[in-house]
């Protein structure tokens, strides 16, 4: 999270146009990287394409899914459908697991037995291209990045970024066979490509998984969460912080330590000036902050009991 972010309506425009640039991007290579693979036979070029065509299929689960996530909240689902982007990223991480089995799997056999590699100057044209398309994806990706919080669109950039790689590798492959007619280094090729999808499938993974899990934010974002809060003089303590992801949205709930001579309608507006400055930094941001008097609160019960100023998760910050 940064100052950088812009609001929910403007991220969901932005992620749409994004994912949809990543499906036109997939299609293409797929179809450019089948051709030149069946006039050459490399299997470098092979491990590429299918990757390209996993990229298409995740791609276009994402492409749906950002749209399934930036949906509003609806009578049975009050927390929104941001865990849409989630599943998505879970699909993705399965795909590309399979993607590098299967590469390895022919890289192997092309290591035991190697095949004839024809056309290089084909496979290596359209790897180039492959290359800069791909890097342009990335860089249009990087920007949403920085000013929403797509876990799904995240988990494709990381997806493209294997490519990237793999590309670069598979052209490396290609390229040593048309110098040295070593047709070895083709399939040693794949065998890295594949490496760097395992690579690639173990970090979507961890990602997705843990904002199924509720992952809490970074130490830094709750740092500057409790910072954010804790600016008016009338708030002296922020416990029981949880937050969490889903999606592009984050939600947050605290306890807040206010003077007890307050009135309630100054309670209230120094609740709702904390929630104003952070959204300044969170703006797609789901607050609840609970008013304690400080020093006159009872413990809260509950799933997640709590000694007063002592929250379960030993969390204390002022």
């Amino acid at each position: 999270m940064n100052a950088k972010q812009i609001g929910q309506d403007q991220g969901a425009a932005l992620t749409r146009v994004v994912t949809g640039l990543s499906v036109v991007v997939a299609f293409t290579l797929v179809v450019l990287k089948a051709l030149v693979w069946w006039a050459s036979g490399s299997v470098a070029l092979l491990a590429s394409m299918a990757d390209s065509g996993l990229d298409l299929f995740a791609s276009g689960v994402t492409f749906f899914a950002v749209r399934y996530a930036a949906s509003p909240p609806d009578a049975e689902h009050r927390f929104g459908h941001g865990k849409a982007e989630a599943f998505a990223s879970l699909i993705q991480a399965g795909l590309v697991f399979a993607s590098a089995a299967l590469i390895g799997q022919e890289a192997i056999l092309h290591l035991i037995s190697p095949g004839r590699v024809e056309n290089e100057g084909w496979g290596i044209a359209v790897m180039l291209l492959s290359i800069v398309m791909t890097g342009g994806l990335i860089a249009a990706q990087s920007y949403l990045l920085r000013r929403t919080a797509s876990l799904a669109v995240s988990a494709d950039r990381i997806h493209y970024a294997a490519d990237l790689a793999s590309n670069v590798i598979a052209l490396a492959g290609v390229a040593a066979v048309a110098a040295f007619h070593l047709i070895s280094l083709d399939a040693l090729a794949g065998l890295a490509v594949g490496a760097i999808l395992l690579w690639g499938a173990v970090s979507v993974f961890r990602e997705s998984s843990g904002q199924l899990m509720d992952r809490e934010l970074s130490d830094t974002a709750r740092a500057r969460i409790i910072a954010l809060v804790t600016e008016d003089s009338r708030i002296t303590d922020v416990h029981q912080l949880r937050t969490r992801a889903s999606g592009p949205v984050v939600h947050l709930q605290m306890h807040a330590d206010l003077d007890p001579d307050l009135t309630l309608v100054a309670a209230h507006q120094a609740v709702v000036a904390a929630e104003k400055r952070i959204l300044r930094e969170f703006p797609v941001a789901d607050i609840i902050i609970h008013p304690d008097p400080r020093g006159q609160a009872e413990p809260h019960g509950g799933a997640f009991p709590e000694v007063y100023g002592k929250p379960y998760d030993s969390d204390h910050a002022h």
